[in-house]
């Protein structure tokens, strides 16, 4: 387990590769296309992976898809369950499964939701917990974490 914590001062706990304990309700989703990461630009929040909460009688695998359409157009062609984290907020905590997901196609949409659609990216700045394009969701230790990850699991190269 690796522990930290986020830029809004809340402890996050990572598990990857392992089962969850609890269900979580929300999914986060690193997609790779064409060697590149698709990310999507929050209104509000900046650069950041696609994801989101689970709606009522929906699975995990079913929200990371649906997700990952309503934010930046893409298909996916596979999903790979990575592991979760838990956010220790003052008044409640929540859990949020993490997947890998290569990119078919991204299809042009005229609405992104709370988002202004896809950005590709070829590699994250080393200094992204400093550089105020990207998302708080991007700057704790879960990315570098994940990456890692993934590179072990021979995912990604």
């Amino acid at each position: 387990m690796i522990q930290c914590m986020d830029q809004n001062g809340c402890l996050v706990q990572l598990r990857l590769g392992e089962d969850f304990i609890v269900e979580p309700e929300h999914v986060l989703v690193f997609c790779r296309f064409e060697q590149e990461w698709l990310v999507t630009n929050h209104c509000n929040r900046g650069l950041e992976f696609p994801g989101g909460k689970k709606e009522r009688g929906e699975s995990l695998e079913e929200a990371a898809f649906r997700e990952v359409w309503e934010e930046t157009g893409a298909i996916l062609s596979q999903l790979k369950y990575c592991g979760f984290y838990v956010v220790n907020e003052i008044d409640h905590e929540f859990h949020k499964a993490i997947f890998f997901a290569e990119v078919i196609d991204v299809e042009q949409k005229e609405d992104y939701g709370e988002t202004t659609g896809p950005v590709l990216v070829k590699q994250f700045p080393k200094t992204i917990k400093h550089d105020n394009r990207y998302s708080f969701i991007m700057k704790d230790d879960v990315l570098p974490a994940t990456l890692s990850w993934l590179k072990r699991e021979g995912l990604i190269t």
